[in-house]
C-alpha cells in the first residue's frame, strides 16, 4: 500500500487548496509566529527611548543599582566642598585631585578581578609595596641589587621569583612565567639604573607575587582572606628589610619616574587624546549601536546613545580646556596640560574593560564569581581562572605602586601599608563592586576611587584633622557595603 504524499499548496487528495482552505490554515501559523517573536523579542526587537528609562528604573527598584549610588554620592561631595571651601575648584586644585587618589584607583582596578570571584586581597598593598622598594632600590644602588641588598636576601629574593614562575607553568599561566623569568634576568644581570628597566621590574616582582598567591589559594585550597593576610604581613616584613627602619629611598631625582604622576601631558598632547579618546568611545559606542540595529538585536534608543555620547564629549572636553590653562601661580613657570595619570588610567580602564566585556575570559570569570561550582561543571578550569585573578591582581598593584612612589618622591618602609590598601579595597566597593562575587566592572574602582579621593581632599582643604578623614571614610564604605548587600537582597526576592 503506498502512502500519497501531497505538494505544497495541495489538499491530501491532490487538488490544488481552495483560498478557504489556505485562510483556515494560516491563523495558526500566524499565532506560532507571534508565539515565537513574543519568545525571542527581547533579541530581535527595539524599544524606544520612555521603555528604555521604564526598563532601567525596573532594573533600579529590582536591585540592580551598579555605581548609581557612588555617581549620585560623587555628585553631593563635589557639590558640598564647592560651596564650603573656594579653592576646591581651582584649575591647581583639580589638577591635584586627579593625581591625589590615582595610584590607589590603579590597585583598586586590580583588585576587582578578585573581588568578582567572590575573594579578597589583603596583601595588594603590600605586595605594592615590596615592587615599588625594589624598583627604588634599583634606582639608588644604580642597579646593582646584589650590593643593596645583600648576599642572602639577594639570593633569596631571586629564588622567589624562580619559584613564582615553577608555579605559573604548573598552573599553565605562561605570562607570570615569563613575567617571573623577566624578573630574574633584571636582577642578575645587573643593568645600571635606567626608569623603564625599573618600572618594569616593579611589574615583573607584582606579577611573580601573584604567582605565589594565586597558587596558594586556587591549587592548594586555603582561604583567599588567611593567605593574603599572611602575605601581608610578610611583604611588610621585606619592604622593611629592604629598605631598613626609618629608611627611605628617593627618586625624585629622576626626570621620568618624577613625571609619573607630577607631570603633564603639553597642550597639544592633550587635545590629541581628547580626540584619541573622546573619538574612540564614540566610535565604539555609535558602531556597535548601528550594528546591534542591522541585525534586529535589541539595543537602546539612539537618541539615548548619541546624548550618552555627547554628554561624555562635552565634559572631556571641558576639562581638557580647563587643564591647558596655564594654572602656575609663578610668572616664570608655566604649568599646563592634562596630567600623565589620566592617559594611564584611561590605558587601564580600557584594557580591563575590554577583556571583563568582550573575551572568554570576562565572561568565565563572571561565571565562575556568580556560581563556582556550576563555572566547572560548564568546563571552566576554575583553578587556573582564580589563580590569574591574583596575578592580575599583584601585577596592576605594581602599576599603582609606581604611580604612588612617584607622588611621594620616594619609598619608606610602610609603603603599601596603613590604609592605601583598605583605600583600595574601598575604592572598589564603594564604585559598585560587589563583595559576594559576580558584579562589579574595572570602571567601579575609577568612579569609588573619585569619591574617595574627593573626601580627602575637600577635609584637608577644610582643614580636618586625619582623625575626621579616616570617620568620613569609614562611613562612606560601610554605606557602600550596606547598599551591596541590601540591593543583592532586593535582587533575590524579585528574582533578578
Amino acid at each position: 500500500m503506498m502512502t500519497q504524499v501531497s505538494a505544497p499548496g495541495s489538499n491530501t487528495n491532490g487538488t490544488p487548496a481552495s483560498s478557504t482552505d489556505r485562510s483556515a490554515a494560516e491563523p495558526a501559523g500566524t499565532d506560532a509566529a507571534q508565539s515565537a517573536i513574543a519568545d525571542f523579542g527581547i533579541d530581535t526587537t527595539t524599544v524606544s527611548t520612555a521603555e528604555a528609562v521604564r526598563a532601567y528604573l525596573a532594573r533600579v527598584r529590582g536591585g540592580e543599582i551598579g555605581s548609581l549610588p557612588a555617581l549620585l554620592g560623587l555628585v553631593v561631595l563635589i557639590v558640598l566642598f564647592s560651596v564650603l571651601s573656594d579653592v576646591f575648584f581651582s584649575l591647581n586644585n583639580i589638577a591635584n585631585l586627579l593625581a591625589q587618589g590615582a595610584g590607589q584607583t590603579i590597585i583598586a582596578m586590580g583588585i576587582v578581578y578578585v573581588l568578582l570571584l567572590g575573594e579578597i586581597d589583603l596583601s595588594a598593598g603590600t605586595a605594592s609595596g615590596v615592587a615599588g622598594a625594589v624598583l627604588a632600590m634599583h634606582y639608588v644602588d644604580n642597579g646593582n641589587l646584589l650590593s643593596g641588598m645583600g648576599n642572602t636576601v639577594f639570593v633569596l629574593f631571586d629564588a622567589l621569583l624562580v619559584l613564582a614562575a615553577v608555579l605559573a607553568g604548573l598552573l599553565r599561566i605562561w605570562p607570570g612565567v615569563a613575567m617571573s623569568l623577566l624578573g630574574v634576568v633584571l636582577t642578575v644581570c645587573g643593568f645600571h639604573a635606567n626608569p623603564w628597566i625599573e618600572m618594569l621590574l616593579a611589574v615583573c616582582v607584582g606579577t611573580a607575587i601573584g604567582c605565589i598567591t594565586g597558587f596558594l589559594i586556587a591549587r592548594i585550597g586555603m582561604p583567599s582572606f588567611v593567605v593574603t593576610l599572611a602575605l601581608f604581613l610578610a611583604w611588610q616584613g621585606a619592604i622593611l628589610q629592604l629598605i631598613g627602619q626609618g629608611g627611605v629611598l628617593g627618586i625624585s631625582s629622576s626626570h621620568v619616574l618624577d613625571e609619573v604622576a607630577n607631570g603633564n601631558l603639553s597642550v597639544v598632547g592633550s587635545w590629541v587624546l581628547f580626540v584619541v579618546g573622546a573619538g574612540g568611545f564614540a566610535s565604539v559606542t555609535l558602531v556597535g549601536h548601528f550594528r546591534r540595529r542591522a541585525k534586529g538585536l535589541v539595543t537602546q534608543p539612539t537618541s539615548l546613545v548619541v546624548l550618552k555620547v555627547s554628554a561624555v564629549g562635552v565634559l572631556a572636553a571641558v576639562a581638557t580646556a580647563l587643564l591647558s590653562v596655564n594654572r602656575s601661580p609663578s610668572a616664570l613657570i608655566r604649568i599646563s596640560g592634562v596630567p600623565y595619570v589620566v592617559p594611564i588610567i584611561l590605558v587601564l580602564l580600557v584594557v580591563g574593560t575590554y577583556v571583563l566585556n568582550r573575551t572568554t575570559y570576562g565572561r568565565h570569570l563572571y561565571a565562575t564569581g556568580g556560581n563556582n561550582e556550576a563555572a566547572r561543571r560548564a568546563g571552566i578550569n576554575v583553578v587556573r581562572l582564580r589563580a590569574s585573578a591574583f596575578v592580575i591582581c599583584s601585577g596592576v598593584a605594581a602599576i599603582g605602586a609606581i604611580v604612588y612612589s612617584s607622588k611621594v618622591g620616594s619609598v619608606d618602609p610602610q609603603a603599601g601599608g596603613l590604609n592605601t590598601l583598605l583605600f583600595a579595597v574601598g575604592a572598589a566597593v564603594i564604585g559598585g563592586t560587589s563583595l559576594f562575587g559576580g558584579r562589579g566592572r574595572v570602571a567601579d574602582a575609577v568612579i569609588g576611587g573619585a569619591v574617595l579621593a574627593v573626601v580627602s581632599n575637600g577635609l584637608g582643604l577644610l582643614r580636618q584633622p586625619a582623625a575626621v578623614v579616616s570617620i568620613v571614610t569609614g562611613l562612606v564604605l560601610l554605606l557602600a557595603a550596606t547598599v551591596d548587600a541590601l540591593s543583592r537582597r532586593r535582587a533575590a526576592a524579585t528574582g533578578r
